[in-house]
């Protein structure tokens, strides 16, 4: 117990990201790309009703033949290139991105001269991009700033939704139950079940491999079976799913202790949970279904399934969907999200 409130004080001490280096934004994520463009073309808009010109909209219009080519071709290579930012200095790296945006805008700029009447709005546009760059690398880092107690708090969130009381007494009356009849199978669950809570209290602050999940979820249901017996029923499909596919730390195991609580818990005969992890089109799929239980039963998980969609947004922002909803009498919950791996 000491150990699990000192690993809560140190994600409470690591809220904010150190002050000093930029941190730059996920240049493949889709969400990056629509904020980039909304603001750049905002940007452009701004510019045009500035000038007094007598066409504001045509101006702009002209500018976003400009604009929006290189700022797309600066994504572009931007995305290609994340690897090696990565290994940059992070300054170097937010140089390197301005840089980046300098080159294509000027690039661009030479390639539609020859349709400029004086040439020097292409002249000049590097010189607003590398500004627009620097701009929007500053939001960029400020957002992530802001996002970092939210993301720590959503981390500390996970870990004390996950220890539930109700876990721990009923695993710990299973063991007492067959310890016996049975100790060197009481004595394998305790096992499982100190290597179910080393997980659950560590520091999870990066993706972790889908393989490590789903053993940490297959450890929790030989728990769950020693209370339950053959009323919990599990069926797997993980064929077509690489397991090095990186997913948010602890989202499995709580999916499936979900399925456990409100449809297993609830019967009297045996049920099925159906797991399902896919390769997609290069997205990963993960559907759980399981019994649908009496009216309102499912009304206790609310907050786990909130805290997951909230954790997805954090890692993945817009790419990342979580959908829930009652078909043919079982109860599906079901993530997407890019598939990530090693």
């Amino acid at each position: 117990m000491t150990a699990c409130f000192a690993n809560m004080a140190s994600i409470r001490e690591n809220k904010a990201l150190p002050f000093g280096a930029p941190v730059l934004p996920d240049f493949c994520n889709l969400g990056t790309w629509l904020r980039v463009l909304l603001a750049v073309n905002g940007m452009a808009l701004a510019a045009a009703f500035a000038r007094n010109s007598r066409s504001p909209v045509g101006e702009f219009a002209e500018m976003a033949a400009l604009v929006e080519p290189a700022t797309i071709g600066s994504l572009v290579l931007l995305c290609a290139g994340r690897r090696v930012l990565a290994r940059l200095d992070a300054r170097l790296a937010a140089a390197a991105a301005v840089g980046v945006a300098l080159f294509v805008t000027a690039a661009f700029g030479f390639l539609l001269a020859p349709l400029e009447p004086d040439g020097h709005s292409a002249g000049r546009s590097p010189l607003w991009a590398g500004l627009a760059a620097v701009l929007l690398l500053a939001w960029f880092d400020l957002r992530a700033r802001a996002h970092a107690p939210a993301l720590a708090e959503a981390r500390l969130s996970a870990l004390t939704a996950r220890i539930r009381p109700h876990f721990l007494f009923n695993s710990l009356n299973a063991v007492l139950g067959v310890i016996r009849s049975d100790p060197k199978r009481a004595e394998a669950a305790l096992e499982e079940l100190a290597e179910l809570f080393r997980a659950l209290m560590k520091d999870n602050r990066d993706l972790a491999p889908l393989s490590g999940e789903i053993a940490l979820t297959r450890q929790y249901l030989e728990l769950e079976r020693l209370r339950l017996g053959e009323r919990l029923q599990v069926r797997w499909d993980v064929e077509s799913c690489p397991p090095d596919a990186l997913v948010p730390p602890l989202m499995l195991q709580p999916l499936v202790e979900n399925a456990v609580y409100h449809g297993i818990e609830p019967l009297d005969a045996p049920g099925e949970i159906h797991i399902r992890l896919a390769d997609e089109k290069d997205r990963l799929s993960i559907e759980i279904d399981n019994p649908c239980a009496a009216d309102g039963h499912h009304a206790g998980n609310h907050m786990a399934l909130a805290n997951i969609r909230e954790r997805l947004s954090l890692f993945f922002d817009l790419e990342a969907t979580l959908a829930t909803g009652a078909q043919d009498g079982r109860y599906v919950v079901r993530i997407e999200l890019p598939l990530r791996q090693k």
